[in-house]
């Protein structure tokens, strides 16, 4: 999980250094190469079962698709209107979100300590939001507002996936199997790419640009999100989601040494607020689940 948040966390870097792609071509071009990568490994591991499997997806398939084409999409269209601290910190959230998200849609109870997490992390959010309001700075304003939509869909998305594993514990005939979802990543990039390629055109990517964007499509995208489902089968959710913490610190510390992209104040002191809140509510969750079952032992 920590090589995941590492491949993860160079996103950000990478794209400074692009010559002439900007914004929409960006994200095709990143989509685009992670769908042919997903596409090579999964046919590699399925064979031609994978297509079959493809026309026959149940509906958790197609909505995880819809998640991770918005993920993928806001993402980089954010990171190229804002710094790469504003954007991270922003998607850190997303825990938080699905907590809230699974509450109202799946009935699931919160602890008071969430509540507070989700408070503390939201006026994070609305401290670094607001002191970019006060400085007019309209393109961060924007990124973050486009940012946001990465943690949302990602909410939707982890609250699908854990309806789908309950579903399938109960046999439930509509649901997907857990092992299907993955053909949900390589859908969601082919959305992507479609629909990003009308705004990309015409497409000014140099061969510079179209190597590095084809490192992150396959290395910092399709080869971490593979490894990422086989880890969410040994490791419990609280510990992936604090690990998962560590693309903030890797990719703020990756853009500052090598984009010289150093974060300002309000990111600093709005992304330690999230970030206390949300290490503070996972270690809380995973001190009461280890006593309640060493007391389940005894």
């Amino acid at each position: 999980m920590v090589l995941v948040t590492l491949l993860w966390s160079i996103a950000g870097v990478v794209t400074r250094h692009l010559d002439s792609a900007r914004s929409f071509e960006v994200t095709f071009w990143r989509s685009a190469f992670n769908a042919l990568a997903l596409a090579a490994a999964l046919s590699f591991a399925r064979g031609v079962s994978l297509w079959r499997e493809l026309r026959h997806a149940a509906w958790p398939v197609w909505v995880s698709s819809l998640c991770w084409a918005v993920m993928f999409t806001a993402f980089m269209v954010a990171i190229t209107l804002t710094t790469v601290a504003n954007v991270l910190i922003t998607m850190s959230i997303a825990p938080l979100l699905t907590a809230l998200l699974a509450r109202m849609l799946l009935g699931h109870r919160l602890p008071a300590r969430t509540w507070l997490a989700i408070a503390a992390a939201g006026a994070g959010i609305a401290w670094m939001f607001g002191q970019e309001a006060a400085s007019s700075q309209r393109d961060a304003i924007v990124g973050t507002l486009v940012a946001l939509g990465v943690p949302l869909a990602a909410a939707i998305n982890w609250t699908v996936l854990q309806h789908t594993g309950t579903a399938a514990r109960g046999a439930d005939a509509s649901a997907a199997p857990r092992d299907d979802m993955l053909l949900a990543v390589l859908i969601g990039a082919l959305i992507s790419a479609l629909t990003t390629l009308p705004a990309a055109l015409p497409l000014r990517a140099t061969s510079h640009d179209v190597g590095l964007l084809g490192l992150l499509g396959v290395v910092q995208l399709a080869l971490p999100c593979l490894i990422a489902v086989r880890v969410s089968r040994a490791l419990p959710a609280p510990e992936i989601a604090l690990l998962a913490l560590l693309e903030v610190v890797f990719g703020v510390g990756w853009a500052w040494l090598g984009a010289n992209e150093a974060p300002s104040s309000s990111a600093l002191s709005g992304g330690l607020l999230v970030l206390a809140a949300l290490v503070s509510n996972e270690l809380l969750g995973m001190r009461s689940s280890g006593v309640a079952g060493m007391r389940a032992m005894r």
